[in-house]
């Protein structure tokens, strides 16, 4: 039974405000908060033996007395321990209640993260036990939770076990055999232990649960979606026209075979009894955006309207004015476009409205401003979306005012092997564009320690006083508590004390309003900006011709997939671009995984080959996000479970395709109170 957050022992306004902020409201939402990460207690190592950046435990005796350093407002606490292979020392923060604890001579477990400062060794901020308590956690997992400032894990770990206490045993909805086949857990039993796991074992069985339920929610959702398009009337039938021929024949470079082969099959989508639903995927620079041009002059050469949807207002300037572009160059007068997109003044807007719903303009180009109440179609025929994954119901209802469902067209260049690809749009006929333009220069890759750095900067600065510019990615907004790596806010600052002052440096990252995001793009695409500093947010976005280095920080941090799509923001002019990826761990693993992005520069082949190289040891940590924001599955780890997923859904289908039989009575009221939930989520 679904409670409000309040109900439990300890959450008072506070509380329930941070918890807001990470999107938990109900005792429900807290049970699948689930863990980020989890913590394993191991055996206490010796001093000797520890290397920096490793987070270990170790017995030591106490050997100084407790210093106390004020440094601005922290005060720094300091004591020296050792054990029969060497002295270590230990810092605190804002802790000088530990005078009282730290007695020389006595002994203790410290457990914390080891680094190399000032020439020597020393471990930062351990959590202390005695050795009582370090035997009741030792080969245990704790559960590691997403953070907000003013949110602490233990926290988070209370009030779980107060709710799992509390909770009423949940429903099991998957049918006996089912699971039974399949080897899948209780769901109790899942959602106790993805807290709480005894050991690696316990984890892995509850995760193969809890994701398996995901993914077939998931793939319910979309077969009802297919069976809604395909019942669908063609409200839209078109003829094929001369003009796209002659545009084609006119180009300034000829289309590859495959943009040829993908054009043919959308032109036959569009031209048939059925409406079309198409994903075309096509690595970055294969040249999705002229067959989507190629389609909304088709569009309206039959008489129709076209609306382009893309991701951000920068995105969608740079479509509206290659657009017109094309028209200027082939002479076309059959278009009408407008460009609406969120910052367009009231006025403008208003204007816009009404030429839209007069069908006076008939090609329509912008961000999700397309699809808000206000904007009424005339007899609107297609809608392309660039990088949105799946248009949804939502997205698909609100765009049908006048009653009749749209010819749908869905652009990526997020490289998904085709057999995930399969599953994930099962409501979408899928093209490839499987090869780039001739003209095209490969970027020239490296991998690289942190050693490595001055290096790089000297690099950017000799392209930069060439005209050139150059993106850097880090994994963080801002320094996170538990979590390593190089974030936007500190790197940036940072960045302009080393670089010269004439070389101008902004950051960019998803916590800034929208506003501010598209100032600074504007800024960078201007060539205004010279070294753009920033999250992810870039990997879908922006054309900047004149960009010509992506360096990644913490490369380990990512997907492979994603690693690609943030390398294909440069080499997009006529300048050799380069990519240099940052390792910020030694691992061999990780090393060898880097590997396959310095090798190849095929995003199909990379995702392959990602795909193979994920183990359970890659359960946690490395996401591909922004590709369909599942809670705990991940298409690329979970690829096996996916699979299972995708035949148990086609197999309870076929056998009920209402999920009416008593059999799947649970799974039926699950299902309906999930797509409640996580249609927005996943851009259903």
């Amino acid at each position: 039974m679904m409670k409000p957050l309040r109900s439990l022992k300890g959450v008072g306004d506070k509380t329930e405000k941070l918890f807001q902020k990470i999107g938990v409201i109900t005792t429900e939402d807290l049970l699948e908060y689930f863990p980020r990460n989890y913590d394993a207690y191991e055996e206490p190592v010796t001093i000797g033996s520890l290397s920096k950046g490793e987070t270990a435990a170790v017995s030591g005796t106490v050997i100084s007395s407790v210093y106390v350093n004020k440094v601005r407002n922290l005060q720094i606490v300091t004591v020296t321990i050792a054990d029969a292979t060497g002295k270590l020392p230990v810092t605190w923060f804002n802790t000088p209640y530990l005078r009282s604890t730290l007695k020389r001579g006595s002994s203790f477990v410290f457990r914390g993260r080891a680094v190399w400062k000032q020439g020597r060794l020393l471990m930062e901020h351990p959590e202390i036990f005695t050795h009582g308590a370090y035997e009741e956690i030792l080969h245990s997992l704790q559960p590691i939770y997403g953070l907000t400032a003013g949110l602490s894990n233990k926290t988070i770990i209370k009030l779980v076990h107060q709710a799992l206490n509390e909770e009423s045993l949940q429903e099991e909805f998957l049918p006996e055999d089912l699971r039974e086949r399949l080897h899948l857990a209780d769901r109790n039993y899942a959602l106790q232990t993805i807290h709480f796991p005894k050991n690696m074992t316990e984890l892995l069985t509850a995760r193969k649960r809890l994701v398996f339920d995901e993914f077939l929610m998931f793939i319910l959702a979309v077969q009802q979606l297919k069976e809604k398009t395909e019942t669908a009337r063609n409200a839209f039938p078109m003829k094929p026209v001369w003009t796209t021929e002659n545009i084609i024949d006119n180009l300034p470079y000829s289309l590859t075979r495959a943009q040829m082969n993908v054009w043919h099959e959308v032109e036959r989508d569009l031209c048939s009894h059925s409406l079309m639903s198409r994903l075309i995927q096509g690595d970055v620079g294969s040249g999705k955006t002229i067959l989507a041009f190629l389609a909304m002059i088709l569009t309206v050469e039959n008489g129709y309207q076209a609306a382009l949807m893309v991701p951000t207002e920068v995105l969608a300037n740079q479509h509206f004015e290659a657009f017109q572009k094309l028209l200027d160059q082939q002479q076309i007068i059959s278009c009408r476009p407008v460009l609406l997109t969120g910052s367009v003044t009231a006025a403008s807007k208003r204007k816009i409205y009404q030429a839209i719903d007069s069908g006076e303009a008939n090609v329509i180009i912008g961000t999700h401003a397309l699809i808000q109440e206000k904007v009424t179609y005339q007899n609107l025929g297609l809608v392309i979306t660039d990088e949105q994954h799946r248009f949804g119901v939502k997205q698909r209802e609100a765009l049908t005012t006048r009653g009749e469902s749209p010819h749908v067209l869905v652009m990526s260049a997020t490289p998904i092997p085709r057999t995930l690809a399969i599953i994930l749009y099962g409501d979408l006929d899928i093209s490839v564009i499987d090869e780039l333009p001739a003209a095209r220069r490969p970027i020239k890759n490296c991998v690289v320690d942190t050693s490595y750095r001055p290096k790089a900067y000297s690099f950017i600065e000799r392209q930069i006083q060439e005209g050139r510019q150059a993106y850097i990615i880090c994994p963080m907004v801002e320094e996170s508590e538990g979590m390593d790596g190089a974030n936007v806010t500190d790197y940036t600052a940072s960045l302009k004390a080393i670089l010269p002052s004439h070389i101008t440096v902004a950051a960019l990252h998803g916590k800034m309003k929208p506003k501010e995001k598209n100032a600074v793009m504007e800024a960078f695409a201007a060539g205004q900006i010279q070294v753009l500093v920033s999250t992810t947010v870039v990997e879908v976005g922006v054309n900047v011709p004149n960009a010509t280095v992506m360096m990644v920080e913490n490369a380990e941090r990512f997907g492979l997939a994603q690693l690609h799509q943030l390398r294909g923001r440069v080499g997009r002019g006529e300048y050799q671009s380069y990519c240099i990826f940052i390792q910020g761990n030694e691992e061999k693993e990780t090393s060898k995984r880097l590997d396959i992005l310095n090798k190849s520069n095929d995003g199909f082949f990379i995702a392959g080959e990602d795909l193979k190289l994920r183990g359970p040891g890659d359960l946690f940590g490395i996401r591909q996000s922004g590709l369909m924001e599942f809670k705990i599955g991940d298409i690329y780890n979970d690829a096996d479970v996916l699979k299972m997923a995708s035949e148990a859904g086609g197999q309870i289908l076929e056998l009920d395709p209402e999920l009416d039989l008593p059999q799947h009575a649970g799974l039926k009221k699950h299902m309906s109170s999930y797509l409640k939930d996580h249609l927005e989520n996943l851009g259903l």
